[in-house]
């Protein structure tokens, strides 16, 4: 497994709210966490950092090679609480922090197994050899729309309330978090990213990047496309690579 990861300031902001951590274990097994803060500049650079170092340590503690599909979600699940609480109780006892929070995806890749948790609309995408499929659901106002039939993802993309997340860490004392599983091939690709890139580079296009650059320069080329089209937010590009990738 190989790790490449980014997170770019974009054109518009005036600091990076955005926060990534990636590592491999001592397994060979890989992990990417993002998150997306949201809160003023000191609250959400705040509640995206404390989450993911938060979660970095408590799978850092947590995780053994032997671990099966359930102790790996149990982890996973108990570290994303753990900084949720974490968040909010800064939060609740700062007045100056008050209302931060931050979108989280947290990934683990053990052999030819995918396992993601996330909250938010930071989204993770499995290019599997040959197709780009994004296997997370954003948790925000244009995501239930579209589900409604009220709006297409298209119109998604720029609508004016696509910044309005449902779900975000470290908002309320407990967290509800979306969890799936999928399967990875030594050609695979895990793209976990922010909607820094998602609302810019489309779908499409990320699929052109994927199957025409180096792993090592992938998250570069994402994010000055994302900067080129606008690059109106922060844009943080996480990527896991199987083997023969």
């Amino acid at each position: 497994m190989r790790v490449y990861s980014k997170s770019d300031i974009g054109l518009k902001r005036n600091s990076n709210q955005d926060y990534c951590k990636t590592g491999v274990f001592p397994d060979g097994a890989a992990w990417a966490i993002v998150c997306d803060g949201m809160g003023g500049a000191n609250g959400g650079s705040t509640a995206s950092s404390v989450a993911a170092e938060t979660i970095t340590s408590k799978l850092a503690e947590g995780y053994r090679s032997d671990m099966t599909d359930e102790q790996i979600h149990c982890l996973m699940s108990d570290a994303v609480a753990h900084a949720n609480k974490t968040v909010y109780d800064i939060a609740l006892n700062d007045a100056y922090l008050y209302g931060m929070g931050t979108t989280v995806v947290c990934a683990v890749v053990k052999k030819d197994k995918i396992y993601v948790l996330h909250a938010g609309d930071s989204r993770a995408y499995l290019y599997d050899g040959s197709v780009l499929r994004q296997i997370t659901t954003d948790h925000s106002v244009v995501q239930e729309m579209v589900a409604a039939g009220q709006i297409t993802p298209e119109e998604a993309r720029n609508h004016p309330r696509r910044n309005l997340i449902t779900r975000a860490l470290g908002i309320e004392p407990e967290l509800k978090t979306d969890y799936n599983t999928e399967s990875f091939n030594e050609h695979s690709q895990l793209l976990i990213c922010t909607d820094g890139l998602s609302n810019y580079v489309t779908q499409e296009s990320m699929l052109d990047f994927i199957r025409n650059s180096s792993a090592d320069e992938l998250t570069d080329k994402l994010i000055e496309s994302a900067k080129e089209l606008g690059g109106g937010d922060n844009i943080t590009a996480a990527i896991i690579v199987g083997g023969g990738a």
